[in-house]
């Protein structure tokens, strides 16, 4: 893999000119009427790097951190790509796929090729879990143009043969490395088996792990690298603050700085999705709204609560590190950590949800005493020693159980996490777990239905012989069955999100 040599520069009196406008990238007239309409005028770094690339049609490995503007600079290029040979796609077909790691981050995918697209007629779908699949599977009977897709609601869709994969020209990978931390890596190797080897692929991802590149050596043909704003940066218009306190007095300091701050919007991260509807009640006993997006909550609600938290409606959001990345909501002023990340990345990434498009921000961490090994691994990571206020009882020890270590130092919830995408409730002990879960009864057979981001699938709900609800058109008992037959929480194999 070698470098990109500054093919996003113009030679200008013998000097290399960086790209500093949208016009200089040359797009077609509809294109650039639809950026002019957003807006658009300075393109970002990874804009300005990636998009003459992509336009040559090489491969391209891209490695930046949420909120870089990714998305912009693999849409524009693949839809200028495309007015230059436009064609119908066959029934069942896409041209271009996109594969994200949330549904949350998928929408706003679509909503971006929608809006640069405007002004092309531009044919689009989703497919991603939490929502019935009749409808996606309707939506791309005809053939799209652009499909953006969880990679385990596409695979379902491609075994039901609701969708064929043979005539896709664009492939993206977006947040490669959440998909591989979320488990979605074989369903990715499944998806790539079944695409055209003559295509291009674009590869994003915020690191670079062993395992992450070996993939994308295997994607791609030749690819440019482009690096910026390496994931161990933090925003410099961040103001970030630790605050030591007793773990039983968090919900208390939580309610105070909400109370006391100066607060547009606040996005509040906890490790477990129980530990967030927890706080969600304790912040309602202080008299503060807020609500809570994790795993367990469907599609709806979470986009009712998205649509709240945008418009000012709801001024606090409590989330798990599902909204880490790709929940992308202007005007968040504080990121307060409830629970300090296991993962030191994460940090970051969950403070990059506010300070953004040259805005500032403040980021607050509690931490307790168990906790106090997650902040050195942060600081190692960000190279900076962050300030600290002791709101510590004295002489009180903490009783809140530390994680259990696991091979390699690693801790079992961190293993959890790495597997599902997110902590359970139990995560720091599914030996537990485990042991009250039981095997169906003799004779049974357990069909897995959509699952969603722990990894675990839902109970589908009875139906009679021959019916389908009238949502999955029946494609989905027959996909499912030929798919797994074993117990749906079958911790052998845990299951990623869709």
């Amino acid at each position: 893999m070698r470098s990109a040599n500054l093919p996003w520069a113009h030679v200008r009196n013998g000097k290399k000119h960086l790209l500093s406008s949208f016009q200089e990238f040359g797009l077609a007239d509809p294109i650039a009427r639809a950026l002019a309409e957003e807006n658009y005028v300075t393109p970002t770094p990874i804009q300005a790097q990636t998009i003459p690339l992509a336009l040559a049609g090489r491969d391209v490995v891209g490695i930046a951190q949420t909120g870089t503007g990714k998305t912009a600079s693999f849409a524009l290029p693949i839809l200028n790509r495309m007015l230059e040979s436009r064609i119908k796609p066959l029934p069942k077909t896409c041209r271009v796929l996109v594969l994200s790691p949330t549904r949350e981050l998928s929408g706003q995918i679509l909503d971006s090729f929608n809006a640069y697209g405007r002004h092309m007629r531009l044919s689009t779908a989703l497919a991603i879990g939490g929502v019935p699949m009749g409808r996606q599977v309707r939506s791309v009977m005809p053939g799209v143009e652009v499909l953006v897709a969880t990679p385990g609601r596409l695979l379902d869709m491609v075994q039901g043969n609701a969708i064929k994969l043979s005539q896709v020209e664009f492939l993206v990978l977006d947040e490669a490395d959440r998909m591989l931390d979320m488990g979605f890596i074989h369903d990715i190797r499944k998806i790539v088996a079944k695409l055209p080897i003559k295509r291009q692929t674009l590869f994003f991802s915020a690191t670079m792990p062993k395992d992450i590149a070996d993939l994308a050596e295997q994607m791609l043909r030749d690819p440019a690298r482009v690096a910026v704003t390496p994931v161990s940066s933090t925003a410099e218009r961040i103001e970030q603050r630790i605050i030591q306190v007793d773990h039983a007095a968090k919900p208390a300091l939580l309610a105070e700085i909400l109370k006391k701050e100066t607060i547009n919007r606040a996005l509040v991260f906890t490790r477990t999705k129980h530990g967030a509807d927890k706080v969600v009640k304790g912040l309602a006993r202080a008299g503060i709204e807020a609500n809570a997006i994790h795993g367990n909550k469907s599609q709806n609600h979470r986009e009712r609560v998205l649509a709240a938290f945008r418009s000012g409606e709801v001024r606090t959001l409590v989330a798990t590190d599902i909204a880490a990345r790709g929940i992308d909501v202007d005007g968040v002023s504080h990121v307060v950590n409830f629970d300090l990340p296991n993962v030191p990345e994460t940090y970051v990434h969950r403070i990059g949800r506010t300070a953004r498009a040259g805005a500032e921000g403040v980021a607050i961490s509690l931490c307790a005493g168990e906790e106090i090994a997650y902040l050195r691994d942060i600081e190692k990571l960000i190279r900076i020693s962050l300030p600290r206020e002791d709101r510590r009882t004295p002489g009180h020890r903490d009783t809140a159980p530390k994680p259990t270590q696991h091979r390699g130092g690693r801790s079992t919830s961190h293993v959890h996490a790495a597997r599902t995408g997110e902590h359970g409730a139990g995560a720091a002990n599914p030996g537990k777990a485990n042991r009250r879960r039981r095997r169906p009864a003799s004779g049974s057979v357990a069909l897995p239905g959509a699952r969603h981001e722990s990894g675990r699938h839902e109970a589908p709900r009875p139906q009679s012989a021959g019916s389908n609800g009238g949502k999955d058109g029946g494609l989905q008992g027959v996909a499912f069955l030929q798919r797994d037959n074993r117990a749906p929480h079958s911790n052998r194999n845990p299951r990623p999100q869709r």
